[in-house]
């Protein structure tokens, strides 16, 4: 079916009212179309119109005709609301005098645009309701509807009382079956005169005349600002429903997600291996929707910097940070959000929000600062659209997140993070390839987080891009290299070892194991690759007898060592030798309020 909006309509009264109003409270709407009014909530009242119509997704194709006074109007409105701009038509007039009148519009566009399917137009099928207090029949058109069938067995185009006892009145919203569309043309054959030319007096003709069965529909409720209405219906209008509105603006959602350290196991989950990571409440991304008039995505102050205090200052910064903050990641989170809702069929409402984001995750030290804002965003777009864990379950949502970097931003990266901050607290990661082929995602098991031992975490002041430390080792596995094939087979090995560690709470043989993580990847990563100055923390960490590796890709270590006595002589030892040292605090998402 195909949808046909009519605003082609001239000097209207209420556009009339408005130019020669002396109170000044209007003149901002000058020569501003009727349909194109501001309404409530700050939408235009064709924006009601056309968000109803989009949202609903029954019809192959929308078009409006307007005329060429009004024109620019509603090419604007098109372009600024995703209505394609090809499917505005323009009929040419630009007067009262000159107007074609609203059927032979419907003809014009059915005739340019060679349709030949139903129309629907905002038939038979009629939509009426019943004329509230102080409505007067001779300013609408009037059906008379048999009870029983529905059928529309008279139409009077604004009667005159007493010519009909009936309070059921159209509101030029109509349906037409492709069948019928030869009685337009018929009817402008029949009828010459532009004045006569109206939808009502051609229902009046279809219906009376040439006894076209058309059947209706009731609304519960009255129809607004139809037909020939002046300011003050506007202004009643606009009180009407802004009464309706809730009293405070909808709340805003806010998400974190957190940074993750990798115990064991990494880097293997890019290569079908299994790991254990926790997710941290030192370090957190948090996102915050708030609905809006327009999509906005609010470019973070020290991420996203666009005022700098000099040129020295911005070379200083470009050259530490780059180019790449955090705005780009909201868009690309939203732009996939919108991609797959579409491919699984979810209807979305049309509803605009603001976006902003804040972290406190250090860059390029691999602490997954990146997928924490995607993750975290993901969150905030599926509370605000009432998407469920049914819609995009767990698994799936990790998937969706590795795609969003992978697809769009084309960042080097594997699924550990992104599950973990998905599922949360501790997790075992089994990224088995026969299980990922066959339902599309691993075994993601959470392990017990009670009574674990303080694990600590360092990272360099001044890290260089961590996104170098892959190298050339996936090629390598591609390759099929026994080496690389081999360690990934222990980095597993590893994995299920330390899962055991961790149900017994054998925290010396986990403290074992992690040192053996990072001889391993040692082995297949050159030093080279793995940066001087993660070597050098793993060689400082090892003086004071604790175990050591690489939390992520690169610029931070985690330890857990078993002399507690000596952990603040080694803290002080890092902080001398430039680096960020801190205690690590688990976050366990089953307890309440750590958020």
């Amino acid at each position: 079916m195909i949808c046909m909006l009519l605003v082609a309509g001239h000097g209207t009264i209420l556009e009339t009212q408005i130019k020669s109003d002396v109170t000044g409270l209007y003149a901002h709407l000058t020569g501003v179309p009727k349909a194109l009014l501001p309404g409530v909530g700050g939408k235009k009242i064709l924006d009601f119109w056309w968000e109803t119509v989009n949202t609903r997704q029954l019809f192959s194709e929308v078009y409006l005709v307007t005329n060429a006074d009004k024109y620019k109007h509603y090419e604007r409105w098109a372009t600024a609301n995703d209505f394609p701009v090809e499917n505005v038509v323009n009929d040419g007039s630009t007067t009262l005098d000159d107007r074609l009148g609203a059927v032979a519009d419907l003809e014009l566009a059915i005739r340019s645009r060679q349709l030949q399917d139903d129309i629907m137009v905002p038939g038979e099928l009629a939509i009426y309701y019943e004329l509230e207090s102080g409505e007067k029949s001779y300013t609408r058109g009037i059906v008379e509807v048999c009870p029983n069938t529905h059928r529309v067995m008279r139409f009077f185009e604004k009667p005159q009382e007493g010519v009909t006892a009936s309070r059921l009145a159209s509101v030029v919203f109509y349906c037409l079956r492709k069948e019928s569309l030869l009685y337009i043309s018929e009817f402008l054959i029949q009828h010459p005169d532009v004045n006569d030319r109206t939808f009502g007096k051609f229902w009046e003709w279809l219906i009376n005349e040439e006894k076209i069965p058309v059947y209706g529909m009731k609304l519960p409720t009255g129809f607004q600002l139809i037909g020939q209405v002046g300011l003050s219906d506007y202004t009643k209008w606009l009180a009407h429903y802004s009464s309706k509105q809730q009293l405070s603006p909808s709340k805003p959602i806010t998400c974190r997600s957190f940074a993750r350290v990798g115990l064991m196991g990494n880097p293997s989950d890019g290569f079908n291996g299994k790991t254990i990571a926790m997710s941290i409440a030192n370090f957190w991304a948090e996102v915050t929707l708030m609905e809006s008039q327009t999509l906005v995505l609010l470019p973070h102050p020290l991420n996203d910097p666009t005022e700098f205090g000099s040129l020295q200052d911005l070379f200083r910064i470009s050259r530490k940070e780059g180019y790449l903050g955090g705005l780009r990641l909201l868009q690309a989170t939203c732009k996939k959000f919108y991609q797959f809702c579409s491919e699984q069929g979810i209807a979305l409402s049309k509803q605009n929000f603001t976006l902003k984001y804040d972290t406190n995750i250090p860059r390029q030290v691999g602490l997954a600062g990146s997928s924490a804002i995607v993750s975290a965003t993901l969150k905030c777009l599926m509370k605000f659209y009432n998407i469920t864990d049914n819609d995009l379950p767990k698994p799936i949502r990790a998937n969706f997140i590795l795609n969003v970097e992978t697809d769009e931003l084309f960042i080097t990266a594997g699924l550990q993070d992104r599950v973990v901050q998905v599922y949360e607290g501790l997790v075992y990661m089994d990224f088995n390839k026969q299980l990922i082929d066959e339902r599309g995602y691993g075994e993601y098991v959470p392990l017990d987080m009670s009574d674990l031992p303080l694990f600590w975490l360092a990272y360099l002041g001044n890290p260089s891009d961590s996104g170098r430390i892959h190298s050339n080792v996936r090629q390598r596995w591609l390759n099929g290299e026994s080496t690389v094939v081999e360690a990934m087979k222990s980095f597993a090995e590893l994995t299920d070892q330390a899962r055991a560690a961790f149900q017994c709470k054998d925290w010396p043989r986990l403290a074992q194991l992690m040192d053996e993580n990072f001889e391993l990847r040692r082995s297949v990563y050159s030093d080279d690759c793995l940066g001087p100055g993660s070597l050098k923390m793993v060689q400082l960490a090892r003086q004071f007898g604790s175990a050591v590796k690489l939390p992520g890709s690169g610029g931070a270590v985690v330890g857990l060592c078993m002399d507690t006595e000596r952990l603040v002589e080694m803290k002080r030892a890092f902080q001398e030798a430039g680096c960020v040292f801190c205690f690590i605090v688990p976050y366990d998402p089953s307890v309440q309020g750590q958020n």
